[in-house]
């Protein structure tokens, strides 16, 4: 089954399987690919027969964020629609009955880290990385990121992540409570059936209950996707983002005045 070629589903044994399909660009997403990728999170978790949703990326990454393109400053809106686009998909995950797995085998970026998180289990290989980069093109951390990343690792690093847009290794993530577990490379699919597996048996109305209660009791999902929204919108309207996609696609850093 198809969301479209960017998007990829597969339901068999009790597992709603999804694959972003974008490997010549390390599955970096754009709006269609958001509003498709949403849609099967929504379908799976009302099919009764899936007891366990996974998300993981084709090729060597699981998600670089969201595709620039052409992106500029009073351009077509098309990040104004990743922005909302990427709520919608934060939302279903989070707030789905049936619990998910994020499988990481390589770089999670920016909305990446987002799609990721909101998973209920995220696995990484040894292999993986995180990487908030906002601040290096002249944005803010969006996709519930403020809040997702903070309830996993705490404010300290939060900030230090968010500011500096520093990247984290696979054992470092792991380290820092960022992800559920980390496994080398050479094990990660093995551990990864494993893994899914067991949450596939697990009752699921208590799984639903336990994930609903833990959401509540750490994440404020409405109340900062406002924020971020609200924020980022005008962020990507400035003359900072503007030299900060410049600088990306120059391949040099960026230069930003507060403009």
């Amino acid at each position: 089954m198809s969301d479209g070629d960017t998007v990829l589903v597969d339901t068999r044994a009790g597992v709603g399987r999804i694959t972003l399909n974008a490997p010549d660009r390390l599955n970096a997403v754009d709006p269609q690919m958001l509003a498709d990728l949403a849609d099967a999170i929504h379908r799976l978790d009302i099919d009764p027969q899936v007891r366990v949703i996974v998300l993981a990326g084709a090729g060597r990454g699981f998600c670089s964020g969201a595709a620039l393109g052409n992106s500029e400053p009073g351009g077509s809106g098309e990040l104004d629609a990743t922005l909302v686009g990427l709520g919608q998909v934060v939302r279903a995950l989070v707030h789905g009955a049936t619990p998910s797995v994020a499988l990481v085998h390589g770089v999670a970026a920016g909305a990446g880290v987002s799609i990721a998180l909101a998973c209920d289990y995220v696995l990484a290989s040894e292999a993986a990385s995180f990487v908030l980069a906002f601040a290096r093109i002249g944005l803010m951390p969006d996709g519930g990121a403020t809040a997702l990343v903070a309830a996993n690792i705490g404010r300290a690093r939060a900030m230090r992540l968010a500011l500096t847009g520093e990247k984290l290794d696979g054992p470092t993530a792991q380290e820092w409570g960022l992800v559920s577990e980390m496994v080398p490379a050479g094990d990660f699919d093995r551990r990864a059936e494993d893994v899914v597996a067991a949450l596939a048996s697990r009752g699921p109305l208590a799984s639903t209950a336990t994930k609903r209660a833990i959401n509540a009791a750490t994440l404020s999902l409405e109340d900062t996707l406002t924020r971020e929204e609200r924020g980022q919108s005008t962020l990507l309207r400035t003359d900072d983002f503007l030299e900060g996609v410049m600088a990306f696609r120059e391949k040099r850093e960026a230069r930003f005045t507060g403009g």
